[in-house]
């Protein structure tokens, strides 16, 4: 994985899968992290790639606040004018819920994991 350069207390870990881009946000050293240009960031990232489809791993994010869920909205309609596929995965129990409180959570495509993000729940559940 590569890291791509930090804004305002945020880093990115990226990493390049066949049709897809994996972006691992996370919040950079002891510094408040402003997402008003976590958006811009992703989409930066995603054309420096070539990408339309992004999957941001959100593991180690540990709230959605009001602001950074606003920059996931607005990044998915971006996203979403181009034809591309935003998906979200690794959220906490408690983001899932703030997701669905926001009544967000049919706006933004959430998964388990990687693998699910990109092949679908479905797949998830056959046998191996």
């Amino acid at each position: 994985m590569a890291q791509a350069p930090a804004v305002r207390g945020w880093d990115f870990e990226v990493d390049r899968g066949p049709d897809w881009l994996f972006v691992r946000p996370r919040i950079s050293g002891n510094t408040e992290s402003d997402p008003s240009l976590f958006a811009e960031q992703v989409w930066s990232l995603m054309e420096q790639h070539f990408a339309t489809r992004v999957v941001l791993e959100m593991g180690e994010i540990g709230w959605l606040n009001s602001p950074l869920i606003g920059q996931l909205v607005g990044l998915q309609k971006r996203i979403s004018t181009q034809d591309g596929v935003l998906r979200l995965c690794e959220l906490s129990p408690g983001n899932e819920e703030a997701l669905h409180t926001c009544r967000l959570k049919n706006h933004l495509r959430t998964f388990h994991d990687r693998e699910e993000a990109v092949l679908g729940p479905a797949w998830s559940r056959m046998p191996r």
